[in-house]
């Protein structure tokens, strides 16, 4: 599933490797192929050999945020319970958040991107856990082969670090909704999962993603398969489809409506449902014929929080122990973002 990558004999660092912005890379003249230190062999399903990739079925869930907040609540939580156990991933459409606002965000991290290098370079960030850092594939120190992205996170939540988010941009109570609906449809109480989060205090962090054009899409990955490390991920594209989610072992590209958001379970909710809820595997694919911009919002527990499941859903002497080992988020985020992304090999360690 999660590919093969090149051997290291093909891809050899001595000492902290120099990678180039994959921007900069792909606007140098005459770029007409992979570079071997990008290259990743797949199972042959990434994309057809024009950088085209197959439309998504109609299956994927819609959630309508606003009948969440109406009478039709009931309706629109037992959507989220099927969408949470059958797909980890669901569109979310009608949240209130205005068109303009979405696209006011793209353009910022587009101009961010069409920044000088120099200019860029100053957010680079030595740390996971820096406030704002920005680099390329995902872990360059760790990596054998890169991934055709650039990158741009940004802590935004309980500390707020980024230069100018417009005031409509209101993401995060949406998303603090849509978690009570899920947990009600685990069976618990409205705001139970939000305060096992510690909401209030809980990690947010606004992750912007650049994959240009790709003169040989068959041979790259914008993004390896992988799970989220927080609970819910929110994310927003400049309509040019690249996300593929696993789903009945087969890879879906999805396309989404006008200003829907894009959601995916995550590693924590996975962990505090005690499985009941998996957290989605996706992987993002290039083209070669358009750049694509997506901007993802992850909302995870407080950094300190220990994450466990939930007790009401925890029953050992009925055959449903827990199956997962309590570890503070903060532990967790560390170890995910330190390694190479390779699947749920983050979640697997903490099996029970």
């Amino acid at each position: 599933m999660a590919g093969r990558r090149v051997t290291a004999s093909s891809v050899a660092h001595q000492g902290p490797p120099q990678v180039v912005s994959m921007k900069k890379l792909t606007e140098s003249s005459g770029l007409t192929f992979v570079p071997p230190t990008h290259i990743f062999t797949t199972d042959g399903s990434v994309s057809t050999t024009d950088g085209s990739v197959p439309e998504s079925p109609s299956g994927i869930p819609v959630i309508n945020f606003s009948s969440l907040t109406s009478s039709q609540r009931s309706v629109e939580v037992e959507k989220l319970a099927q969408a949470c156990r059958d797909w980890g991933f669901f569109l979310v459409v009608n949240h209130g958040i205005e068109e303009n606002i979405v696209d006011g965000m793209l353009d910022g991290v587009r101009q961010f991107f069409n920044l000088a290098e120099e200019e860029k370079q100053q957010f680079e960030g030595k740390h996971v856990l820096d406030p704002i850092r920005c680099g390329t594939s995902f872990n360059v120190s760790v990596e054998k082969c890169f991934f055709w992205r650039d990158y741009l996170k940004v802590f935004v939540h309980p500390h707020f670090h980024f230069p100018h988010i417009p005031s409509g941009f209101r993401v995060r109570e949406v998303a603090r909704v849509v978690l009570t609906g899920i947990s009600e449809s685990l069976g618990l109480e409205p705001n139970c999962l939000e305060e096992a989060l510690d909401y209030d205090a809980a990690f947010q962090i606004f992750i912007a993603n650049l994959y240009p054009p790709c003169p040989q899409p068959e041979l790259a990955l914008g993004m390896p398969p992988h799970s989220d490390h927080g609970c819910l991920t929110f994310l927003i594209q400049n309509g040019i489809q690249g996300l593929q989610v696993l789903h009945n072992g087969n890879w879906v590209t999805v396309s989404a409506p006008q200003n829907a958001f894009l959601v995916n379970t995550g590693d924590q909710l996975e962990i505090m449902s005690n499985g009941r809820y998996k957290s989605n595997v996706h992987r993002v694919v290039v083209n070669s014929k358009a750049t694509r911009i997506s901007i993802a919002v992850a909302h995870g527990p407080s950094l300190e929080t220990v994450v466990q499941p939930a007790a009401e859903l925890v029953d050992a002497e009925n055959g449903n122990p827990a199956g997962y080992k309590p570890m503070q988020y903060k532990e967790y985020l560390q170890l995910q973002q330190s390694n190479q992304l390779d699947g749920k090999s983050c979640l697997d360690r903490i099996r029970v």
